[in-house]
């Protein structure tokens, strides 16, 4: 009896978590050509039969591709602003909408996102026929750690975090400790992030009031090289690209063109 009740408990929290955890947006508020870019709807069936909604935002002549993962809350079209600045960058951008967001059917969970992801780098690669090393992933906020799960052991061309975090334990403990060991183990980067195998750029502000700067800085520190971590000066959680503004995108350049060069599709096709 005592081991049911545990069980049950357990069950609940981890409802109670996903309640507080996913605010998922319905619809399309923002449309590709609202923010200059041309752009497509494009539909997935994920591994466990769900069909799930994104955008396929091309950049003309573009030879690499961007996996953008975003955060808990809205859907993938309030992303759009930011996807069409780093298609500017000279990447093909696939902008992807978890179960229970945006046009995706479902419901989120953990391993529900995680297989979301999982339907999008497949749809890069067998689709759109971007090898894996050509394609960088991007998560932003919990899609960090979305992003985390999904690259270890693969060899992608690389890895942005922004402003994500630790582990879920880590972010309870700062704000409701008595929640935290109902969600041990609970997107867990820390844990994962030592076998990484590509590349990573992190980012964060340094006054981001809901994922804190030393949990960035932490998962970052965990991770292998290569790495480099940019602070955005009076960034927030929510305002990074306004804040950091063209430096930003400068900055997001730069690595791509380390990590996926444009010259070295022309040297081999030369």
């Amino acid at each position: 009896m005592l081991g049911a009740a545990l069980a049950l408990v357990v069950v609940m929290w981890s409802r109670i978590v996903d309640g507080m955890l996913f605010h998922p947006t319905p619809g399309v508020d923002i449309r590709p050509e609202q923010v200059g870019v041309a752009g497509e709807d494009v539909y997935l069936e994920t591994e466990d039969g769900v069909r799930i909604h994104g955008f396929w935002l091309p950049a003309p002549g573009a030879t690499r591709a961007i996996l953008f993962l975003h955060g808990n809350a809205g859907n993938a079209s309030h992303r759009l602003p930011n996807a069409a600045g780093l298609v500017g960058l000279g990447a093909n951008v696939l902008l992807l909408d978890y179960r229970g967001y945006g046009m995706s059917e479902g419901t989120p969970s953990e391993s529900g996102v995680m297989a979301d992801a999982r339907a999008g780098l497949a749809h890069l690669r067998e689709q759109r026929g971007v090898p894996e090393e050509r394609i960088v992933v991007f998560g932003r906020s919990l899609g960090g750690a979305v992003a985390v799960d999904l690259v270890q052991d693969r060899p992608v061309a690389g890895v942005v975090l922004e402003s994500t975090f630790t582990s879920l334990s880590d972010m309870a403990g700062g704000m409701l400790p008595l929640a935290a060991p109902f969600v041990r183990g609970r997107f867990d980067s820390k844990a994962k992030i030592a076998r990484l195998r590509a590349p990573l750029l992190a980012l964060h502000g340094d006054r981001d009031e809901i994922v804190p700067f030393a949990l960035g800085r932490a998962l970052f520190e965990a991770a292998p090289e290569p790495k480099a971590f940019e602070t955005i000066s009076g960034a927030g959680h929510n305002d990074t690209v306004e804040v950091g503004g063209r430096s930003y995108y400068e900055r997001i350049r730069r690595f791509l063109d380390e990590v996926a060069p444009v010259d070295d599709v022309a040297r081999k096709r030369g």
